[in-house]
């Protein structure tokens, strides 16, 4: 978790106004501000940071009403087996109790489509709620795959009978993996696939759908092929500085050994929440949110996972 602060981002301690399961071990939050305060802003796609103490730090996706600026709802799912998180959520937060948010913040964002598919794994339905809405709303035609271990995992499944046969439920357990195959070859040519979920699932569509026509989100960091780290330097724009940044060494941790405060969170390249302008240099990018053309433009870079195809960077720090 970051120590520093950022004057661009809110940061605020709300309160759980409510609190329900959506599916199996899956908990939905509404979160709203102690003094009614408007929330800021969002769109489809977003997702905050839970600050639930130090060293930890977890990100959910909004999935309520972008048009509701007095609460903010978030699910999460219990993972016995991951890093804590979930389990703390879960267990001791309750109605009328605090959590400390950060964001909102959106490397997921809708994009205008004459289609969309949208594809989701388990969880990974959080994102897609607010999209299937923001595209009814706008009039495009849409269709909604949605695959999880079983029905009673399926968070929010109520929710999204109202949307009829534009929804294909899809449990593992009646109906087997995900025919991914069959819902991307119908897809026209004008048509864009958002796919959340679990790894396997957007490896699998991203070896099926052409990069230019697919937006993911991932929960957890995809191993990177890469050449050996290499040593860099990277000069910072605002001070002048410049510094060395070691074999295995990430420049997140290079600039905060020297002093330079920088918002970071997940350290894995999953979550935006450090990326920072390139001025001069060639990214080599390792993280998991920069789509197909913005890596290829190069103006930014997570700097938690990403180094540099060459000698220098300049960033804007």
């Amino acid at each position: 978790m970051s120590e520093s602060e950022s004057e661009s981002e809110y940061e605020a301690e709300l309160f759980v106004a409510e609190r329900e399961f959506a599916a199996e071990g899956v908990l939905a939050l509404t979160l709203r501000h102690p003094l009614g305060e408007e929330l800021p802003a969002w769109e489809a796609g977003a997702h905050v940071d839970l600050v639930l103490g130090p060293g930890l730090e977890r990100q959910y996706s909004l999935c309520g009403d972008p048009a509701d600026r007095s609460a903010w709802r978030i699910a999460v799912l219990r993972e016995p087996a991951g890093r804590g998180g979930s389990v703390q959520v879960h267990e001791q937060v309750g109605v009328g109790g605090k959590l400390r948010v950060r964001g909102p913040r959106n490397h997921f964002a809708l994009r205008p489509a004459g289609r969309y598919l949208f594809l989701a794994g388990g969880i990974g339905i959080t994102p897609i709620l607010p999209m299937l809405a923001a595209a009814e709303a706008a009039g495009v035609e849409w269709s909604l795959l949605y695959g999880a271990r079983t029905r009673a995992s399926m968070a929010f499944a109520g929710e999204l009978a109202r949307y009829g046969d534009r929804v294909t439920l899809a449990p593992q357990d009646e109906t087997g993996l995900l025919d991914l195959a069959r819902a991307l070859d119908a897809l026209p040519g004008d048509a864009l696939v958002y796919c959340c979920g679990p790894g396997p699932l957007l490896d699998a569509v991203e070896r099926l759908c052409p990069a230019d026509a697919l937006r993911v989100e991932r929960f957890r960091a995809k191993e990177q092929p890469g050449d050996e780290d290499e040593e860099f330097e990277v000069e910072l724009a605002r001070s002048g500085r410049t510094l060395t940044v070691a074999p295995g060494v990430s420049v997140l941790d290079t600039v905060r050994a020297a002093g330079v405060e920088v918002l970071y969170s997940c350290t894995e390249g999953t979550c935006g929440t450090c990326e920072t302008d390139v001025l001069e240099g060639t990214p080599e990018h390792r993280d998991c949110v920069l789509d197909a053309q913005e890596r290829e433009a190069g103006e930014t870079m997570m700097i938690c996972v990403s180094r540099c195809r060459g000698k220098k960077l300049v960033l804007d720090l």
